[in-house]
């Protein structure tokens, strides 16, 4: 009787209508803690799958900067002929390329493997690592996971001076990222802006230097402003060689496109009969460097630019490319063990791929046979350039000594 009492005494104080509220909002904060829960339950596992992806990319990111500090091996390309880099050794590597969705393809130095090898036509081979093509290919898959940049580097000249060659070469250490085909913007496409250009660079990453080689810039007079406008603190490399040589390399280009041009005599004299040399002629005018680097010097100082011999870059590519890397501030990858001489071709190449029976060399536009020239057209060559190539030994500080072959008959027979 007491409880039923009790019960009847709390009903009758307590409204039904407070007790529907009561009841209504329990049962809206069990909804809300529900609903919460469910909410919590699709976010974790939502961020396991992104966390999960983001580990799976820094994974590669990771592996793939490892990968790149071995040194590596590359062939030449034919720089008129476009071809892909050979099959993926490792099931990681093929991966990460569809993923990408990226197979740069280049004019230069073919990129692939090379396996040891003795020694060909009594010049030494010198061994390679056989992680090389692995390398390359993930070098050259580095756009998805860096930024194009404007170059910190520029193969400024010369033409027919060995900056194909010396490019390609470049291009086989990992921290160098550079344009296959000449952009040719501060001469010709300068109008289209710096947003233009950069587009054309590869994409780096942090540590990586991107380069870009364009010959004629520095036989064109505007280059120097518009580059220091650009990067006052960009390196520059020039490669130069003999001036007498590079004229007949230019001739010999131009004839085997234009057959029908005149003589290389013809086209060097103003007037054979009195000797007067024609400096106005392209391939002669570029080779009087001390004057193309007046420009220059206007601009940017000496310790900016570094200079090439063309022909120490064929009789010992290793110290001259160990050289360029020391000027670029990179270590020192790219070393003799990536280099042998081919006999045929004249000029070093880069080891043979291992998937091939040949080697990988400058193609058929390089190494041509140079014509014969007349020995006393030669020796006035020599004697024209001779003061401008002291004065150019002055400004660099450099003694190139082209004059030791100024008692041959023809200062090179390929180009």
């Amino acid at each position: 009787m007491a409880f039923w009492s009790s019960t009847s005494i709390f009903t009758s104080k307590v409204p039904r209508k407070i007790l529907f509220m009561f009841t209504l909002s329990l049962s809206v904060t069990y909804l809300f803690y529900s609903l919460m829960s469910c909410y919590n339950s699709f976010q974790f596992q939502e961020n396991y799958v992104y966390q999960a992806r983001l580990v799976t990319e820094e994974t590669t990111f990771v592996t793939l900067r490892e990968k790149l500090y071995p040194t590596s091996s590359q062939g030449y390309f034919d720089e008129e002929i476009i071809e892909s880099t050979a099959t993926e050794q490792t099931i990681a590597v093929s991966s990460f390329r569809n993923n990408a969705g990226l197979e740069e393809k280049t004019a230069g130095w073919a990129r692939a493997p090379a396996a040891p090898t003795s020694s060909v036509s009594g010049h030494q081979h010198l061994e390679f690592s056989t992680t090389d093509s692995e390398l390359r290919r993930l070098a050259n898959c580095t756009s998805d996971y860096g930024e194009k940049k404007l170059p910190q580097a520029i193969i400024i000249g010369v033409k027919k001076g060995g900056t194909r060659a010396l490019l390609e070469a470049l291009r086989v250490h990992p921290d160098v990222r550079a344009v296959g085909n000449e952009p040719h913007f501060f001469d010709r496409n300068y109008e289209k802006g710096l947003d233009w250009y950069r587009e054309l660079m590869p994409s780096t990453l942090e540590g990586q230097i991107t380069m870009e080689k364009t010959p004629s810039y520095f036989v064109t007079n505007s280059a120097p402003k518009r580059i220091h406008s650009m990067a006052r603190d960009i390196k520059l490399i020039i490669v130069v060689r003999n001036p007498v040589t590079r004229a007949i390399s230019d001739y010999t280009q131009t004839l085997s496109k234009r057959p029908e041009i005149p003589t290389f005599e013809v086209l060097a004299f103003k007037n054979r009969t009195l000797g007067l040399i024609d400096a106005s002629w392209s391939a002669l005018r570029i080779g009087i460097y001390a004057l193309h680097l007046e420009s220059w010097m206007q601009y940017f100082p000496l310790s900016q630019m570094h200079f090439v011999s063309g022909e120490r870059l064929i009789v010992d590519p290793a110290g001259e490319m160990a050289k360029v890397q020391d000027f670029l501030g990179l270590k020192r990858i790219v070393t003799d063990k990536h280099f042998y001489f081919n006999k045929t071709k004249g000029f070093p190449c880069l080891k043979k791929p291992e998937d091939s029976s040949t080697p990988r060399c400058l193609g058929k536009s390089k190494g041509r046979t140079h014509p014969k020239i007349d020995p006393n057209v030669i020796c006035k060559l020599h004697k024209f350039y001779k003061p401008f190539n002291m004065m150019f030994y002055q400004m660099t500080g450099q003694n190139f000594q082209w004059e030791l072959e100024e008692n041959g008959n023809s200062p090179g027979s390929r180009d």
